[in-house]
């Protein structure tokens, strides 16, 4: 089966008054119908710039598209007239932004903003299209519904607008919900509400999902596959499993390191990643987490690495590294002792 979302050697750039920055380089990748993609890496590494890309969200000038395809069940995103675009976005392919409250229009109620929505991409009425509002807001579990939906944005809570914008993003039964760091301004607690909530939806709606974060944690408790970026690449890739009991990418480790367990709060201090994120306006020649990689070889900072299938490892669990990391990790260890 041909997978529901597919993203060809796609890069992007930005030209600004201080030079190209390269902002995505070279990255493929396959989503699969029902698949849940978390996407992690820190500020800078492409996650949600690729995304925009894609859909062509990106401001043009000064962004571009300098290469690649994305196919989305068969059709390329990036050559389809933006009329098109307008019809598969929001209908086909959903959106759950990081900030509710600058995603959600403030002078317009809650009911208008759904209601707009629905009308532009199915055939219901005004009457049908607000009883559609109503039940999904019941649906991601805002009480009183039928009395909120007339309310603003600036009269819910933010975990109650972060609802809302669930709401909007599967308003239309998408076959791809993209959610861009939809939990970070949330306390845990909520943030745990949602997670279980949007785990629902995907079961409901049979809903593939792209869930954008810099929170390891967040995809261990709602990806099937992770995928790690770093300076605009693909780093590591696999089954969530795969990647957190196993890494290849000493980036990959270096960001489950910095994760607090008991172990580590009795050590004192948690792994912190030495240096500094690299400048995408001076695209690497080699690998671009090379100079601040303890264990790098020569060729990591003279050649990029391929993303390639980890040796011993479950199909599908692929990185993109020159050198071995259980052996470097290994002869750390033995050192140590």
């Amino acid at each position: 089966m041909a997978p529901l979302l597919e993203v060809r050697n796609l890069t992007v750039a930005f030209d600004t008054a201080g030079g190209t920055v390269h902002a995505v380089n070279d990255v493929s990748y396959g989503l699969n119908e029902g698949e849940t993609l978390g996407i992690v890496g820190e500020s800078g590494s492409g996650k949600s710039v690729h995304v925009l890309a894609m859909c062509g969200l990106i401001p043009r000038p000064p962004g571009r598209i300098v290469a690649g395809q994305v196919l989305f069940q068969g059709r390329d995103l990036l050559t389809l007239p933006e009329r098109d675009l307008r019809d598969i976005r929001g209908g086909q392919i959903g959106f759950v932004f990081q900030d509710p409250m600058t995603s959600l229009n403030p002078v317009l109620t809650v009911e208008r903003q759904l209601v707009e929505l629905i009308r532009r991409h199915t055939a219901l009425d005004a009457r049908a299209a607000r009883a559609r509002a109503i039940e999904l807001l019941e649906i991601v579990r805002i009480p009183d519904a039928a009395r909120r939906i007339g309310q603003y944005p600036h009269q819910f809570s933010g975990g109650m607008r972060q609802r809302v914008m669930i709401a909007i993003g599967v308003a239309c039964r998408p076959k791809l919900l993209i959610a861009d760091e939809a939990t970070t301004a949330l306390d845990v607690t909520v943030q745990a509400q949602i997670l279980d909530m949007v785990k629902d939806l995907k079961r409901e709606f049979g809903t593939t999902v792209i869930w954008i974060t810099h929170d390891m944690g967040v995809v261990a408790g709602i990806a099937d596959t992770i995928q790690v970026m770093y300076g605009g690449r693909i780093m590591e890739r696999g089954p969530v499993d795969a990647i957190f009991a196993d890494p290849r990418s000493a980036y990959s480790w270096g960001l489950l390191q910095s994760l607090p367990t008991a172990e580590r709060r009795a050590e004192g201090r948690l792994h912190q990643i030495p240096g500094s994120p690299p400048d995408l306006y001076k695209p690497a020649v080699g690998d671009p987490f090379a100079p601040r990689n303890a264990f790098a070889t020569p060729r990591c900072l003279t050649e990029m690495p391929p993303l390639r299938q980890v040796e011993g490892s479950v199909p599908g669990h692929l990185v993109a590294a020159w050198y071995d990391l259980p052996a470097a990790l290994k002869a750390r260890r033995e050192t140590v002792a």
